[in-house]
């Protein structure tokens, strides 16, 4: 991997609220604790404990600091990068420090999501990255002058390093664990001094990841590894068709199976309750359950792509951009580009798969599980079974995976109903693998439409740009038909330069039900808009990669990426025989990033042999794991673009396991040669836009190498065919 320098300024650190920013806990006696922590894998927590103004760092008197990660690590690395952050200004070495993760409070909002408690966008280290540096800084500065205070010296003579203050005399040491009591008294400063970027010494460094020790010797715990003394486990029997709902049920033989304990009914469908989850799964087997369908029962993909197509010229268009009269302009060009652009329904298909386990006792209940907001779960729980927000205890655990379906929790609030009716007994519902995928929140499919006007220089004079899909947003947070929904316009508006331009967008509910994919809309909209710009540069007979610098002069970011991606790919020289290139650029994220995919054909369908990555995500907290980040996202990204696809028909899912929702494998992954831009702006996300860009640089390179245009998603051999 090659590392290149840009110019650059560091961002501004914004001012924050002593608000409660210290508090002293009777759990923790004689410590210093910037807010209230649960320490991972430590004791049973009591609901109603966890009432915290802030939760950053921990320090006992035994010297043990716990650094708080208040972002659900699904994989992405947060349970270091966000202690990184603190450790940098604390001055303490990362690989000697404890992490927890945080348990439900506004502290851990997230401001870039509305101060939600959620991990999702691509935001913890966007959101963290001043954030968290700063209450470093402030213990730091409150250490640092309580043993100022203890030996009667100038604080400027003192710092703080390695867990220890050191004073201007010799001998004077003081552990911060000794220092901790005296230092939870003194004010919280609001403007402590931070570090210059080039005095880092953990923050944009290389760091082993802190939780792949346990991951690898299996200590590590998810939420399928919750045990507790007396769990039971429930198999749920849902509706087949989205939407459904129990009409009537025979659960006598089910009751008479070995090992189980009880059978409910819950709104979702109707569970088995037994002493182990083979016996709950084989006494589901024996329901006799009658459905009603409800109004999806005949509902086909076809019909839901058919009704989409249609909401672009019946629907109401939400405006996105509009500059000049692009439509006049269009409509009265001598040399026009037009195309249609689909693509398809993907579930999340995390290797784990849903599960959560609850334990009701009188009038609380405690949760255990992954979720990816916790501070919405417990509302939600404590709201469904009219308990005190204080008496549901919320305690996360590694992810198993999420990309955007753990921000759902229908699969908690079934485990909680369940353990309600069976009360007093620890209940861990498991979804099988097969619940999974047919009643996940899917990716929503979209219809794109674009038409330019290309003037006598071959570029777009004008350009038209529509789309129709679900609003994930208006399901999951009751936005209203007429309200624009940002989720759906990511990388809408690329950066061309385009005089005149018009972008809109049309709400249109497909039928199945929406949830947040990794990437979000930044997958429908770039894959449009790059294989469009792309026919573009087909019909100007231009380079793909010149065509585009053309148009990108406002844009030196991208400019720069798209620069390296063409040099680090070979770009304009030949490939091997029987190789063929494509080429993919987007902002998203605050990221600029360019890929060149490099393929061949092989019985009618792509074999992806490299692609090249290069991004400039300004200021890097852990590049080993922005690296990792991208690798993932190529791969899920590749697996979506060649095989996912989720289909319906009679309003049932036709995919039930990896058989027929193929994931990429080891053999098949591409060699992914990535670079990153040396950069001090303000940080970019980098969980996601990876993930969008592979597909258009895939299929850019399939009509380099066929002459045809794939307009529709996956690549499989059949969509080839029609193209």
């Amino acid at each position: 991997m090659t590392m290149t320098k840009t110019n650059s300024t560091a961002s501004a650190i914004p001012s924050t609220s002593r608000r409660g920013f210290l508090k002293t806990s009777a759990t923790f006696s004689g410590g210093l604790m910037v807010g209230f922590t649960l320490p991972l894998g430590g004791p049973a927590q009591a609901a109603g404990l966890m009432h915290t103004p802030s939760a950053w760092v921990h320090i006992a008197d035994d010297n043990t600091i716990t650094l708080i990660s208040a972002r659900a690590e699904m994989g992405q690395g947060v349970y270091t990068s966000m202690p990184m952050l603190v450790a940098e200004e604390l001055n303490v070495d990362i690989q000697k420090v404890k992490v927890a993760f945080a348990p439900p409070g506004k502290v851990y909002g997230n401001a870039l999501i509305y101060g939600l408690q959620l991990t999702g966008g691509s935001t913890s280290v966007r959101e963290g990255y001043d954030k968290l540096r700063l209450a470093g800084a402030q213990v730091r500065e409150m250490l640092i002058t309580a043993a100022a205070n203890r030996w009667n010296a100038d604080a400027s003579t003192l710092k703080a390093e390695n867990g220890v203050v050191i004073g201007p005399k010799r001998g004077q040491r003081a552990t911060y664990g000794q220092l901790a009591d005296d230092a939870s008294r003194i004010p919280v400063p609001e403007k402590p001094a931070m570090k210059d970027p080039s005095q880092f010494r953990i923050v944009g460094k290389r760091t082993t990841r802190l939780d792949t020790p346990a991951k690898v010797n299996g200590s590590a715990k998810f939420s399928i590894d919750t045990r507790l003394p007396g769990m039971v486990y429930a198999s749920i029997a849902m509706s087949p068709v989205q939407g459904g709902k129990v009409k009537s049920f025979d659960a006598s033989k089910a009751k008479a199976a070995k090992g189980v304990v009880d059978v409910v009914q819950i709104p979702d469908g109707i569970a088995v309750v037994a002493d182990t989850y083979w016996h709950a799964v084989k006494a589901r087997e024996l329901l006799s359950v009658q459905w009603d369908e409800g109004a999806n029962a005949n509902l086909t993909t076809q019909a839901m792509f058919d009704g989409t197509r249609a909401a672009l010229a019946s629907g109401k268009p939400i405006g996105l951009k509009k500059e000049g009269d692009a439509d006049a302009l269009v409509a009265a060009a001598s040399k026009v580009v037009r195309a249609e652009y689909l693509t398809q329904n993907l579930s999340h298909a995390p290797m784990e798969p849903m599960n959560f386990t609850a334990h009701y006792e009188g009038d609380r209940i405690r949760l255990i599980g992954s979720t990816q907001w916790p501070d919405a779960v417990q509302g939600a729980v404590a709201k469904m079974l009219e308990l005190k927000v204080e008496n549901v205890a919320v305690e996360n655990t590694f992810l198993g995976g999420g990309f955007g379906r753990r921000i759902d929790f229908d699969y908690i609030l079934q485990a909680a109903q369940i353990a309600k009716a069976v009360p007093n007994k620890p209940v861990k519902l498991i979804w099988s693998r097969e619940d999974d995928m047919q009643h996940d929140f899917y990716r929503p499919m979209a219809v794109h439409q674009l038409a330019a006007a290309l003037g006598a220089d071959g570029k777009p004079a004008a350009l038209t740009w529509r789309v129709a899909s679900q609003s994930v947003t208006a399901r999951a947070f009751n936005l209203p038909p007429e309200a624009p929904d940002a989720l759906m316009t990511e990388a809408g508006v690329p950066l061309y330069d385009i005089p005149a331009a018009r972008h809109d967008v049309v709400k249109h509910d497909a039928g199945i039900r929406v949830g947040y994919w990794r990437a979000v809309s930044h997958n429908m909209n770039a894959f449009a808009n790059e294989t469009f710009i792309d026919e573009c540069a087909a019909a100007a007979g231009t380079d793909p990669v010149a065509y585009r610098m053309a148009l990108l002069d406002k844009h030196p970011r991208m400019i720069s990426v798209l620069k390296q991606a063409a040099d680090k790919s070979g770009w304009g020289t030949p490939a091997a025989a029987g190789r063929f290139r494509g080429v993919a650029l987007m902002e998203g994220y605050d990221t600029y990033m360019a890929q060149v995919a490099e393929i061949s054909m092989k019985d009618g369908v792509p074999v992806v042999h490299k692609v090249t990555v290069v991004a400039d995500l300004g200021a890097m907290v852990n590049p080993d794991t922005v690296e990792a980040q991208i690798q993932s996202s190529v791969i899920f990204g590749l697996s979506g673009a060649l095989w996912g696809e989720i289909t319906v028909d009679k309003g049932r899912v036709q995919q039930f396991n990896f058989d027929s929702f193929r994931v990429m494998r080891n053999n098949e992954a591409p060699l992914i040669d990535i670079t990153l831009v040396q950069s001090r702006e303000k940080p970019g996300g980098i969980g996601e836009p990876a993930t969008a860009l592979v597909g258009p640089a895939v299929g850019n390179a399939m009509f380099a190498a066929t002459g045809k245009r794939l307009r529709r998603m996956p690549f499989t051999a059949a969509n080839v065919a029609q193209a």
